[in-house]
């Protein structure tokens, strides 16, 4: 028992020490010192998840839509500054609600409630990165099949996922669309990184990291940027389920969507459209 107990604290310093980081450099100790060890787990994701979502999203927007204007995307493409800042107000309304769940996530881990391990010396490099690739298998089914449930299911799609498919031209998208949910909605497609927990050893310090580049990679599959690069699920195939609503449902990838029968190729769909212009003339 002092065993465990002793492999478990090492989870709370990690946490703790992370706690530190963040929240010493943005406030004051009196706010933050004082709070139980949950809650300042909490402000630490809200503080370093908006930050994130804010200083991501500018970059990326000044690059695409000032330095590279009409390379990568025409004029009459870019999103309104209204747009964009309806985007914001959106996900900073479910901001608090978003990083309750890797709080939540990291306190069952310091109780030692999943298969989380401290160290990459407990298992070697090579099971390291087999358990990765595992856990993001799992992870890209279940986020597929649970953002297909939220179109297939009528309810849910009404009341949580509309909120998301009001930006469903080019011309509304853009990285700041890629938190912009109903704080439900985007709990719900976050919950396999925290099953995967129960089934899937992995490193506590990777789990944190892979929650919080979903941030930069949501950002990323809003820009209308067909990166085409195989088999990853960029914009190009995103910006065709903003716009269809019944493909392309896939998270980092396009695989799910190929076994499933639902993935449409942004360049076949370039095709097609050429096809249909020159049979209208």
């Amino acid at each position: 028992m002092a065993a465990d107990n002793a492999y478990l604290m090492q989870f709370v310093d990690e946490t703790s020490f992370y706690n530190r980081i963040v929240l010493s450099h943005l406030l004051p100790a009196n706010l933050w010192e004082p709070l139980p060890h949950f809650l300042q787990t909490w402000l630490r994701n809200y503080l370093a998840g908006t930050l994130l979502y804010f200083i991501s999203g500018f970059l990326w927007c000044f690059y695409i839509y000032y330095l590279k204007i009409n390379v990568y995307l025409p004029k009459d493409a870019i999103p309104t500054i209204k747009a964009m800042r309806l985007q914001m107000f959106v996900a900073m309304k479910a901001m608090p609600w978003y990083t309750l769940l890797p709080t939540v996530s990291e306190s069952m881990i310091e109780r030692g409630w999943t298969k989380c391990f401290a160290s990459i010396g407990e298992f070697g490099w090579i099971l390291y990165f087999v358990y990765i690739a595992i856990y993001l298998v799992f992870v890209e089914f279940g986020i597929y099949w649970m953002h297909r449930e939220l179109h297939d299911i009528k309810p849910l799609y009404k009341y949580l996922h509309a909120t998301h498919h009001i930006y469903n031209k080019q011309n509304t998208l853009s990285p700041f669309a890629g938190l912009a949910f109903h704080p439900v909605d985007g709990i719900l497609q976050a919950v396999p990184h925290v099953i995967a927990l129960f089934i899937v050893p992995i490193h506590f310090t990777t789990h944190i990291g892979l929650l919080f580049m979903e941030a930069i990679w949501t950002a990323n599959i809003h820009d209308c940027i067909h990166g085409n690069i195989w088999p990853v699920m960029g914009a190009g195939y995103h910006t065709i389920h903003h716009t269809t609503y019944k493909h392309n449902y896939g998270h980092y990838t396009i695989w799910m969507d190929w076994m499933f029968g639902s993935l449409k190729d942004p360049l076949l769909e370039e095709d097609d459209n050429k096809d249909s212009s020159k049979k209208a003339e």
